[in-house]
């Protein structure tokens, strides 16, 4: 308990007790009313208003496609009520309360503050939240408009059957607030796309408007807990949102409050959740993409309203930028699959891959004024709804070097040639861990993940599944017999966190490259673990050496190092291992599972090198017959 209160901190700890009282003895509920009065907002004066949107609806500075059939068949869809689950799998949606897979019905009248997020019987309750987030509006509106099919009157009677299905404070869409937030953000993108439209009446635009009042009501009234208890992703939806409101919507009473305060906890959390280097607190490349199409919006938005973020914002925008093409693959714009991954993207404004991360890039450039560094392609239209302008023409420079890239601050080190990509992770905790990973490599040739990061699949699910996908075996590392690196706590929570960890880039000489790092952990099994990572590269070749080595194990435990190939692997490469002595170990196959999207897994099994020694050397290389 003690090294859990050093770890979170005495606010935190103090706050979580105060919250579980007021929760549980139904202060809180007091604190959020189902009986809100309604006031009078004018249509006509909100479009006079000088505040300007990202975009003017009049003359949107976008090229219209109509080969995108995909989106097509995407608006399609929608109009039968099904709709795209984590950017990955389609489900009917009879209503808005029904988990889609399970079946379970959240009771819509019963308040938010005794609806629980995590419940077996209801199933994950993110299957819930998905479709009232609304991402699905920007396919309808970017169907519209590369088309030029109305799908006005389709937006706002899902918009206003929503409103109608969902008391203010009741029902499960009002247990997050990000997910309010979120529903917010994307119903004003909508009302400012259809701002001129005919289906927009005075009375659509004052039911949605005051339902827009409400909940952020809901968010700024429970703010506390997304800027003390979760501090993440969240708390940047959350205190942008009330900025992002406050600005567009300045006739609430309310407005200047949210404004004012948004913006300074904003700040705040920028700050606090992006480190010197432009790593990212969540220690997920995904979550890290939700703080980009954050800070694309807000920087955004202030510009077109003659507005500033402090200087810090702005270079932690650039910095979050450098590190996320450092880790990207070149080819397909993926980076790996590292850290937990929900099947977020916010806001999905191209029709790229949910893996590529040149949308949302090559906007964050933009919003920074800077050469997004990608060549023209699909991923330009985020830009252009994001900053009412084209991405300038730019070409990726390649090099016939190595390049190599250290984020000591957060613990990565990434290296790249024309052919590959290698990304060794070892960082130390000073935030919350989500992933047992020290020491996971990566490895990508010519746009194939070789190597791979086995994902996240579900947070609510069978607790061997959760321990499986955010333990040390679903990585590329080495395990102490089945001890994961820390050791698992309920839900998201680790103790025993990682505090001692390094790694640097060396090279040996013009064609050879070490990266080498090691980290002390383990600390469940016994005291002074530690665990000695280096990979080789040479130059110009696809052949890569691992050393791995233990220190302080117990003797009884066997030392195993754990491999996940992609299903193609034995087709262009072979892997061999070897122990102290040299002699060649001999791999075995063990149970495992890859999640490429949050909800889907498939069988892939892992490759293990057991020995009971402390030391195994791995070669890995393209075969003769090719690479």
């Amino acid at each position: 308990m003690i090294r859990f209160i050093q770890n979170m901190g005495f606010r935190y700890v103090c706050f979580r007790i105060g919250y579980e009282i007021r929760l549980r003895s139904g202060l809180l509920k007091l604190h959020f009313p189902v009986h809100v009065k309604e006031k009078s907002f004018s249509l006509e004066n909100w479009r006079q208003l000088p505040v300007q949107f990202f975009f003017d609806p009049v003359k949107i500075n976008l090229e219209r496609n109509t080969s995108l059939y995909q989106l097509k068949e995407r608006a399609g869809k929608i109009s039968q009520n099904r709709f795209l689950y984590f950017s990955s799998e389609w489900h009917h949606a009879k209503d808005w309360h029904t988990h889609p897979k399970t079946g379970f019905a959240f009771d819509s009248k019963k308040h938010w503050t005794e609806i629980p997020d995590f419940s077996r019987q209801a199933g994950d309750i993110k299957y819930v939240w998905e479709k009232s987030r609304f991402t699905f509006l920007y396919d309808l509106i970017r169907y519209d408009f590369h088309f030029q099919e109305d799908q006005s009157k389709l937006v706002f009677a899902f918009i206003t059957d929503w409103i109608d299905k969902n008391t203010v404070n009741c029902g499960p869409n009002w247990r997050c607030g990000q997910e309010i937030t979120l529903r917010v953000f994307n119903w004003t993108f909508a009302v400012h796309y259809y701002k001129f439209s005919e289906t927009l009446t005075p009375q659509i635009f004052e039911k949605v408007v005051n339902s827009i009042r409400h909940q952020m009501r809901r968010v700024e009234g429970n703010i506390s807990f997304a800027r003390i208890a979760v501090r993440n992703n969240h708390a940047l939806t959350e205190t942008f949102g009330l900025y992002f409101i406050g600005l567009l919507y300045p006739f609430f009473p309310e407005s200047g409050k949210w404004k004012r305060k948004g913006k300074r906890w904003f700040e705040q959390e920028i700050a606090f959740q992006i480190d010197g280097d432009g790593t990212f607190l969540q220690y997920s490349v995904n979550y890290h993409r939700i703080a980009v199409q954050l800070l694309t919006m807000a920087i955004g938005i202030a510009e077109k309203n003659q507005e500033k973020w402090p200087a810090n914002v702005y270079t932690l925008a650039e910095k979050s930028l450098h590190f996320l093409q450092a880790c990207q693959e070149e080819i397909t714009g993926w980076l790996p699959n590292y850290g937990n991954n929900d099947g977020a993207l916010f806001f999905p404004l191209t029709d790229c891959h949910f893996r590529d991360f040149r949308p949302q890039l090559a906007a964050l450039a933009s919003a920074l004024k800077q050469d997004h560094a990608y060549e023209i392609g699909n991923w330009n239209e985020e830009t252009s709804w994001f900053s009412g302008e084209k991405n300038k023409t730019a070409s990726l420079q390649k090099t016939s070097e190595y390049r190599t890239f250290e984020f000591k601050d957060g613990g990565y080190y990434i290296l790249k040639d024309p052919f590959s990509l290698t990304f060794l992770r070892c960082g130390r905790y000073g935030k919350r861990p989500f992933q047992a990973d020290n020491l996971h490599v990566d490895i990508w040739v010519n746009g194939m993940n070789i190597l791979r990061d086995a994902g996240t699949f579900q947070y609510n699910t069978d607790e061997n599944l959760i321990r499986y996908f955010a333990g040390t075996a679903s990585h590329n590392t080495v395990m102490i017999g089945d001890f994961d690196q820390m050791r698992k706590g309920p839900r998201f929570m680790w103790f025993g966190w990682i505090k001692k960890a390094s790694g640097e880039i060396r090279f040996l000489n013009p064609d050879l490259i070490v990266m080498e790092a090691d980290y002390e952990g383990f600390y469940h099994v016994a005291k002074g673990i530690r665990h000695k990572r280096k990979v080789f590269k040479e130059a110009g070749k696809l052949h890569w050496i691992i050393e791995d080595s233990l220190e302080n194990v117990p003797a009884n435990l066997p030392m195993k190092q754990i491999w996940h190939p992609c299903e193609s692997f034995f087709d262009h490469y072979e892997i061999h291992a070897q122990d102290e002595k040299g002699n060649r170990m001999e791999y075995v196959k063990s149970e495992g599972w890859y999640s490429e999207s949050y909800g889907q897994k498939t069988e892939s099994p892992a490759l293990v090198f057991a020995t009971s020694g402390r030391f195994i050397r791995t070669t890995i290389k393209a075969c003769n017959k090719g690479g």
